[in-house]
């Protein structure tokens, strides 16, 4: 005979992600390309804006300076697939019980990096390192879609936390 305990019982389907929010999910895993190829650039050599003084003594470029951009692309990137499992029916690694503040978690913490990187961005000594003129401009518009992440992550996460919250208000008790 098997017993059904709430650690062993299925969980009820959930209602399907709003199409906006999906596409608000890809959008969060698009919007890290241009600033990730732009990191990855710099660290093949291509030329971004910086002196090879700057590269070298700043970045370490060439030197463990590359495995660091490298490694920081790849991870933004990985983060950005995170708002994903929120709007996917087909893998659920967590309950929605801990995915749900994990996400808000993860809201906050992007909203102050944002306002952080505002900051540096028109600080006087990260702009004395990069050239002027295009090599900013191309700078600003790779960077640029990271700032949307925030607001689109946030939307995301109020969407998930909507759908589930729903869910356990209808969801029938389990039986011991």
């Amino acid at each position: 005979m098997c017993v059904m305990t709430t650690a062993t019982a299925p969980r009820p389907a959930s209602a399907p992600a709003p199409v906006w929010a999906r596409r608000a999910a890809h959008a969060i895993a698009l919007c890290a390309v241009p600033s990730g190829l732009w990191r990855i650039a710099m660290a093949s050599g291509v030329y971004v804006g910086y002196s090879d003084r700057v590269l070298h003594d700043v970045f370490d470029i060439p030197g463990w300076g590359i495995a660091y951009v490298v490694g920081l692309s790849v991870l933004t990137e990985l983060a950005a697939l995170f708002p994903l499992l929120l709007v996917t029916d087909r893998w659920r690694p967590m309950h929605p019980g801990v995915l749900a503040p994990l996400a808000w978690t993860a809201s906050g913490v992007l909203l102050l990096v944002a306002l952080w990187q505002l900051v540096v961005a028109f600080t006087v000594e990260s702009r004395t390192y990069m050239s002027s003129g295009t090599a900013q401009t191309v700078w600003g518009f790779a960077f640029a879609p990271l700032f949307a992440i925030p607001a689109l992550m946030t939307a995301v996460t109020w969407s998930y936390a909507k759908r589930h919250r729903a869910q356990t208000r209808t969801s029938p008790p389990s039986v011991p």
